[in-house]
């Protein structure tokens, strides 16, 4: 089995959170952790809501549910009843041992608040995402730490990462069932049962509602449009979808975690910048199967799509930020004159790292414009701006200023 960089995180708050809540997209591997959890480390009794009779005993009598459980639980799927997170703070506030229970949700607890508020203060909220290129290869990666370092770490002795390489790791994602997935064709499979089912059972669950037959088709049209910045009036016309039916619909993909939204980093820079947000979707193999790019090209040096490209690191980098030491918030920047970073990254103290994409293997000074205007904007909290191209050598361009390769991402 793969190791889960977010185990130690899960352990941690287990030991001093009376509730601990794992949540993520379907098939991240939440489960597989989870039980793993119970059957080891953290020994749990493992009940899951897909089961349909602990399902009918959850909602019928919540409270009498949970009261009957003892010891420590794992409750699997749990925002299919979300009438127990209330049995659970009564419970909680009689006994507030800690590890009692782990959660997992195939629902962001964030966008659901009536959810997340009935436990405040109770509960610590973790985010699986699907496998990062690190747990693939075996290790932990530390790239997020490593830009806020004195000093940029040594690359390593691996070797480089061709195009094709990288169009490998790009196009297959992280989901655990299309890892092991060789066959193009077969991946593609999984990808189109995958959005199939969810859309029809967890969106709908959550929305309650039916006629939602435009959802397929509205992913596509967002999977086109990815690391761009969402403009809802064109995505409206495009999809053929009033905004407030589009809005809402944005809300539930973004709640089963298909897609993220970047905000626009806005410091006190005295201008006006674009505050739209940045639209992701969190598993570029997914993206890559709804754009119609489903294997590595047959030519060896063809470069990746550059929007693709972006997606990926941007979601290589918020994977790595849930085990990381530093735990930055995550953004992008652009001002209404054009100048812009793919990635800003901002410690709670203030301080400051730009993340450029590049998908070329050699670099100029004038692609590291765009960080040059935000260490002139903000020069005390500016830390470092990195360029990640597709070369082999970290290369010193100025002051703070570097260009990384891309197998950093995964290899520091």
């Amino acid at each position: 089995m793969i190791a889960r960089n977010l185990t130690a995180d899960v352990l941690a708050a287990l030991s001093d959170s009376p509730v601990v809540l794992l949540n993520g997209a379907r098939q991240a591997g939440k489960s597989t952790l989870a039980r793993g959890l119970a059957e080891g480390a953290h020994p749990a009794r493992y009940l899951t809501l897909d089961d349909a009779t602990v399902l009918a005993a959850a909602r019928a009598d919540p409270d009498g549910f949970v009261q009957a459980l003892e010891g420590a639980v794992v409750l699997d799927e749990v925002q299919r009843a979300p009438e127990l997170f209330r049995a659970i703070k009564a419970e909680v506030d009689r006994d507030r041992r800690p590890g009692r229970f782990l959660l997992t949700g195939s629902a962001d607890a964030l966008l659901l608040p009536n959810l997340s508020e009935s436990l405040v203060g109770r509960m610590e909220i973790l985010t699986l995402w699907p496998f990062s290129q690190g747990e693939l290869d075996g290790r932990q990666e530390g790239f997020v730490d490593a830009l806020f370092a004195d000093e940029l770490p040594a690359l390593g002795v691996d070797e480089p990462t061709g195009q094709v390489g990288l169009w490998e790791r790009v196009l297959r994602g992280g989901y655990p069932e299309v890892v092991g997935r060789a066959e193009a064709k077969r991946r593609r499979a999984w990808f189109n049962a995958y959005v199939t089912t969810l859309l029809q059972r967890d969106v709908r669950d959550l929305a309650n509602i039916e006629g939602l037959t435009a959802m397929p088709r509205l992913l596509s049209l967002l999977a086109a449009r990815a690391s761009a910045t969402l403009n809802y009036a064109e995505v409206s016309r495009s999809s053929g979808l009033p905004q407030t039916t589009l809005k809402r619909y944005m809300t539930l993909l973004e709640t089963t975690f298909l897609i993220k939204t970047l905000p626009a980093w806005h410091g006190n820079l005295g201008k006006r910048l674009v505050k739209a947000p940045k639209l992701l979707l969190t598993d570029t193999g997914l993206a890559a199967h709804l754009v119609g790019l489903g294997e590595v090209p047959p030519q060896a040096g063809q470069a990746l799509p550059g929007a693709l490209l972006e997606n990926f690191v941007a979601m290589e980098v918020a994977k790595q930020i849930a085990w990381s030491a530093h735990q930055p918030s995550l953004f992008h920047f652009r001002t209404q004159t054009g100048q812009e970073i793919d990635l800003v990254l901002e410690e709670a103290a203030g301080r400051l790292v730009g993340l450029e994409v590049k998908a070329g293997t050699s670099l100029s000074r004038r692609d590291f414009k765009g960080l040059e205007t935000l260490a002139e904007a903000r020069p005390e909290a500016f830390r470092r701006g990195v360029v990640l191209y597709g070369g082999a050598e970290v290369v010193g361009f100025a002051p703070r200023l570097h260009a990384v390769p891309l197998r950093a991402l995964w290899t520091w």
